[in-house]
């Protein structure tokens, strides 16, 4: 069996580090170069940066950030927010990242999952799907959570998975900052219907969440960000717990 990962997520507007509830209220939480490199230093597995206003503002992810948190972490790092094509993607593996995240322009444009995939492997593909319980059930969003779309949630992902991505990275927008935990439900339905890992992002608020999501949610891997920024959780104390749990981590 494959070892849990846990990934803190830096989510980046006007260069700083910032975290909300529900996708709105952000608030400031550091410099994002030197909370990068306290995680790559202190046990994380992964590191996500999000570039989240890039798509809103039409313009390219942050490329002299992501160079700088690239030169302090050693563990891969995953980069999205604003990428539409081959050059983006080449630009962001040049200056450090080594997966790149993908989520409104694989929906306006399913067939870019495709393109990217096969032009850099699907092991650098991850697809990003926020997405809300409604009346109508889980839909998928877009633009940071601010347009709704039809499309259903687990159909998206299992055409995201046929066309070659290597990762999806669901984030529940009704969990989000909420810290009452993970969408467990919709993780365990994705995780049954797909082959390729799971990222549960949304909801993280105590140690019982990650060991939850593990379990009941078949989770492959559990992001989270405030819980971390603001040091509520500290990443080996959780991994430690969840050791002593019997879920694989690495320590």
């Amino acid at each position: 069996m494959l070892s849990k990962r846990i990934i803190p997520c830096l989510d980046i507007k006007d260069g700083r580090t910032v975290k909300g509830v529900n996708f709105v209220g952000l608030v400031d939480a550091g410099n994002p170069v030197e909370l990068a490199k306290i995680y790559s230093d202190n046990g994380a597995d992964e590191l996500v940066f999000l570039d989240i206003t890039a798509t809103h503002e039409k313009r390219k992810t942050l490329l002299h950030l992501v160079e700088e948190v690239a030169k302090v972490v050693k563990i891969p790092f995953t980069v999205g927010g604003g990428i539409s094509e081959k050059p983006d993607v080449d630009a962001l593996l040049h200056a450090g990242a080594d997966k790149i995240s993908i989520n409104s322009a694989a929906v306006k444009n399913p067939d870019v999952i495709n393109e990217l995939s096969q032009a850099f492997g699907s092991q650098c593909i991850v697809v990003a799907i926020d997405a809300k319980l409604t009346d109508d059930g889980w839909k998928v969003f877009l633009r940071g959570g601010r347009d709704r779309t039809e499309l259903d949630l687990f159909d998206w992902a299992l055409e995201a998975q046929q066309r070659g991505a290597g990762e999806i990275l669901f984030t529940s927008m009704n969990n989000d900052g909420t810290k009452s935990g993970f969408a467990n439900d919709a993780l365990a339905k994705l995780s049954n219907q797909l082959t390729i890992p799971i990222i549960a992002s949304g909801g993280a608020g105590t140690m019982e969440h990650f060991k939850e999501t593990f379990e009941f949610g078949k989770s492959d891997a559990a992001l989270a960000a405030s819980i971390f920024h603001f040091k509520e959780i500290d990443i080996m104390d959780l991994k430690r717990y969840l050791n002593q749990n019997n879920i694989k981590v690495r320590l």
